[in-house]
């Protein structure tokens, strides 16, 4: 009897192991579901948005100026940030506030992208702690899953305008 029992307990820690590395290597190289919060992204993410990240465009380093990226936050490395891509590196950024009269530019290291969140009057980003380094991006947000009358493909940056071509 007590075979038995250590059989089905070793059986049972067995299939929770199993399912355990499943289910991180899913969530580690797949993608996920993340729950956006704070005013920087407005109007495209909305505080308490519910959004689905995937995270194979970091391991392949297919992340583009434009894109909506989930990166370990250069302040806090206990929480995550939802910013957009401005710049990769050997880009050309401004480096100022939209508010600025004199306009500062500057280059992206390598191995690092310039982020900057949409609602640029409210926003922590590139503009206070500088470049990120590539490393800390954790995924690409790829969709909108809720609220369901916004459900679909993130629109354009409302800041096109800061995209730089030099």
């Amino acid at each position: 009897m007590l075979r038995h029992a250590l059989g089905k307990t070793f059986r049972f820690l067995g299939y929770t192991v199993q399912y355990g590395c499943i289910a991180h290597c899913a969530f580690e190289y797949l993608g996920g579901i993340v729950v956006c919060s704070g005013p920087s992204m407005e109007p495209t993410i909305q505080n308490s948005d519910i959004v689905f990240s995937e995270n194979l465009s970091r391991h392949f380093y297919c992340i583009r100026k434009g894109d909506i990226v989930i990166v370990k936050s250069p302040n806090d490395p206990k929480s995550n940030i939802c910013k957009r891509v401005i710049g990769l590196e050997g880009d050309k950024v401004c480096t100022s506030n939209p508010s600025d009269f004199l306009k500062s530019h500057s280059y992206v290291p390598k191995g690092h992208v310039w982020l900057e969140g949409d609602n640029l009057r409210n926003s922590t980003d590139s503009r206070c702690y500088g470049p990120v380094p590539y490393g800390l991006i954790r995924g690409r947000i790829c969709l909108k899953i809720w609220p369901l009358n916004d459900f679909g493909f993130l629109r354009a940056s409302p800041n096109g305008h800061r995209f730089l071509d030099d």
